[in-house]
This record gives structure tokens, sequence and C-alpha cells, in this order.
């Protein structure tokens, strides 16, 4: 456990866990907007760890942990720097990114702006953006207003979550406790407004190493099959898995089958 100064009162928390051989890739884990290393570190990051591979998590400003002066706008641009000035830093060898929703985008455009990458593994990243997922996003930031983090689960779990995941949670949630607004002077605050004006139009013609797509068809909010079909169709050199039993957070639904389809890209690495 570790902490990347950017400047004063900003910073990244990270944990970072070497590859026991030159030939094994690090996998650099990028969180959802809610989310933190715990997604990773509760589900693939052991098994990976163990079979030798390298491990990079992290927490993007505004998420536990990674401090950020007030007044900073938490966007895409500010993301996409942060982790370029962190993997610069570590240098950690044949990095996979791997990235959770909109982490997988951040990811991208990362790429995009030079950083290194082996591998990508898109996870329930891809969608067209228009009107729709506009409504989505401010949908969300409205939710947050009204009843914090609390009313954005009840509201969205039936919908993002596998039915396995619905059938063992549903007695802890659905406001028992009752709903708070979130705060706006929060982390999570500011990257979920911030998110609103993430660029989805990303030019995946140039994406030329292994991309790994991975999608939860229990998903009936970001996934569309089609507008899937046609983003994967533009990258020279990639792979689709659709995951029947999972939805949108397939960290937590399917650490399992998550791990193997990790596991089957280092396979395709090394073809």
């Amino acid at each position: 456990m570790a902490t990347f100064e950017i400047s004063d009162g900003n910073a990244l928390y990270y944990e970072y866990t070497q590859a026991t051989a030159p030939d094994r890739p690090t996998f650099v884990f990028f969180n959802p907007l809610t989310g933190n290393t715990d997604i990773w570190q509760n589900s693939v990051a052991k098994p990976l760890v163990e079979a030798g591979h390298g491990v990079l998590v992290y927490n993007m400003r505004g998420q536990s942990d990674s401090p950020f002066t007030a007044g900073a706008d938490l966007d895409q641009a500010l993301i996409v720097d942060d982790v370029k000035q962190l993997l610069t830093f570590l240098a950690p060898p044949k990095p996979v990114l791997v990235g959770l929703s909109i982490g997988g985008i951040f990811a991208a455009w990362a790429v995009h702006r030079g950083v290194d990458c082996a591998g990508l593994v898109l996870i329930n990243t891809l969608r067209r953006d228009g009107p729709r997922l506009q409504w989505i996003n401010d949908a969300v930031v409205r939710l947050a207003e009204t009843g914090g983090g609390d009313l954005m689960r009840d509201v969205l779990s039936p919908l993002i979550m596998n039915e396995q995941w619905q059938e063992i949670n549903r007695e802890h949630c659905l406001g028992k406790d009752g709903y708070s607004p979130m705060d706006k002077s929060s982390g999570v605050y500011n990257l979920l407004v911030n998110a609103r004006n993430t660029d989805w139009h990303f030019p995946y013609e140039q994406l030329t190493m292994p991309v790994l797509v991975i999608t939860g068809v229990q998903d009936r909010v970001f996934r569309d099959p089609q507008d899937i079909d046609a983003i994967v169709k533009r990258m020279p050199n990639a792979r689709n898995i659709a995951m029947q039993n999972a939805g949108h957070m397939i960290p937590v639904e399917q650490p399992q089958a998550l791990l193997d389809a990790l596991l089957s890209m280092v396979d395709w690495l090394n073809e």
C-alpha cells in the first residue's frame, strides 16, 4: 500500500505487486466511478499474483484515500493524466490494462495518450454515446443528489446486477435506513458530475494490441449487443466474451469467470 503524490493535496492510493517472472504481464486495474481497489483485491488480484503475474490497483482522485484539492474537476483529462503519471513512475513490465465500465474508456484514452500497453481488457465498457446514455448519466447524478449512493444502488441494482446477487443482497437494500443526498463536496459526486462529459467517441481502429471485450448479458442498462458488435468490428485484434450469468459488476458477480478470461488473455499474448 502506497501513495503517489501528484501535487500538494492531490495523490493516488495504489497497491502494486511485481510479477515474479520477466515474461509475466502486469495487470493494471481501472475502477468504475463508485468503486475502489477492493473490487479487484477481493476477486481476481490474489490468484493472479499467486500465478506469478504482476498486479497494480489504484484509486482515482476522489475515491478512497486518493485526495483532491477543492475546485478540481475530476474529469477524463485529469484521470487519464493522473494514471499516465503513475504508470510512468512505476513502469510495470508488460502491462495489460483492465477497465470496468467507464474505467475501460479511461484506460483506452490512456493508451491513446501514449501509455505502454501489451493488451487491453474492456469489461462492460463499450457503448454508443447519444440521448439515451446522456439521460442515464444525468439521471444517476439526480439520484445521487436526491438519495445518495443508497438510492443509486436500490434503483440500479435490479437492472445491472445478476439475479443471484439480487437474491442474496435484496434484504440489505431498499432504503431500510432511509436516504440522504450525496455530499456535493465529495469525490464520488465530483466524479459522477464530470463523467457526464466523458468522450465516448474513441478511435477504436487505433487499438492494434490484443483487446478482450467482456460483457455481462444481465446488464440491462449499458449493454447493447448491436452497438458492442459494431465497435468490436472496428478493432483490428479484438475478441468478445459474453457472460450469461453476469451483469455490470462482473468482478463482484463472477470472479472466477473473470479470472479465467484474464488468464486466457495471457495465453493470447503468448501466441
